[in-house]
């Protein structure tokens, strides 16, 4: 299957799809630090567009003749970490996928975005245009730490099909899911020389340690020192600093399950940005490798090639 990234960031979906078989033939986005980096990593075009002009993202996108569209519109608007204020404007965006999709009509379509979207009145907006396009949809909560991540990330994901029931892939989804969250530990094996770490909480009513021996949170788009001070929560499982210290960037790029490999450069604001705002690596294959079991399509073997560094700034 033909398949093309919109709102593709540095390519943790992408990546994802491919390692599971999927012929990813484009990434589009808007964010030129990240198409630089995504154009580093693969051996397609990343194509600089803006993907609220949906008549012009049409006419840009059809020519790849995609059999599937992929993507996660940005969720800040719906985000936790937010304001949670659908109408700011980058909600808007998950609509304008919609249009897309609606508008191409692949024969298979792929949406995620945050927990909280189910409250919006913007996921509503799409599922209708989907629906009115003729496409089944199946729509279901994932956490990511059941799917071959070591991270409690919980991310809507809606599966479309050209024809189908609502539903339809439900069960081959959760059939797939592990029987226990996965732990940074059990991850990295013996290659992590530490046992606890800093992640900076939103507010200090939380815990700012963790154990390698359960599963990261969320990695966000933000990495901080810890501060001078720190005052130990009841909830951390260690009440002493010595030693703790924050994830290094390419220790959190590893937890979004991005390869050793996988070459970031830009700021170190920028990384760290990307890498919270990537689809985990291994939550995309999950995905992809649950459409291939029920379609039964012939899957195309991965095979890691030398990035030719494709970066499209054409508008």
């Amino acid at each position: 299957m033909r398949v093309v990234d919109l709102f593709c960031g540095c390519g943790g979906l992408s990546l994802g799809f491919e390692k599971a078989g999927m012929d990813v033939v484009a990434g589009f986005d808007n964010w030129p630090d990240a198409l630089a980096v995504y154009g580093n990593n693969f051996n397609h075009p990343a194509v600089r567009l803006d993907l609220s002009n949906v008549e012009e993202s049409v006419s840009k996108i059809k020519p790849y003749e995609p059999d599937m569209i992929i993507g996660g519109p940005p969720c800040q608007d719906f985000s936790s970490a937010g304001k949670r204020n659908e109408d700011n404007g980058r909600g808007d965006l998950t609509v304008c996928y919609a249009k897309i999709v609606a508008s191409i009509r692949p024969q298979w379509f792929v949406m995620e975005n945050v927990e909280r979207i189910l409250k919006t009145n913007k996921l509503v907006e799409a599922l209708e245009l989907f629906h009115a396009a003729g496409y089944g949809t199946t729509c279901q909560v994932l956490n990511a730490a059941r799917c071959g991540v070591p991270q409690r990330r919980k991310r809507f994901v809606m599966i479309g099909k050209l024809g189908v029931d609502n539903d339809f892939m439900k069960e081959e989804l959760l059939k797939g899911l592990s029987d226990h969250e996965m732990t940074v530990a059990e991850y990295f094996g013996d290659k992590l020389d530490i046992k606890y770490y800093y992640r900076h909480p939103r507010s200090y009513v939380r815990r700012g340690i963790f154990s390698v021996d359960e599963p990261s949170a969320t990695i966000r788009g933000v990495n901080r020192p810890i501060p001078q001070g720190y005052q130990p929560h009841p909830g951390d499982p260690v009440q002493s600093t010595d030693g703790i210290r924050p994830l290094t960037t390419k220790e959190r790029s590893r937890i979004q399950t991005f390869p050793e490999d996988f070459s970031f450069d830009g700021t170190k604001t920028d990384v760290e940005q990307m890498i919270g705002n990537a689809v985990p690596v291994n939550l995309g294959y999950f995905v992809a490798d649950a459409i291939f079991r029920y379609s039964g399509e012939t899957r195309k073997p991965y095979k890691k090639t030398t990035p030719v560094g494709q970066l499209s700034l054409d508008l």
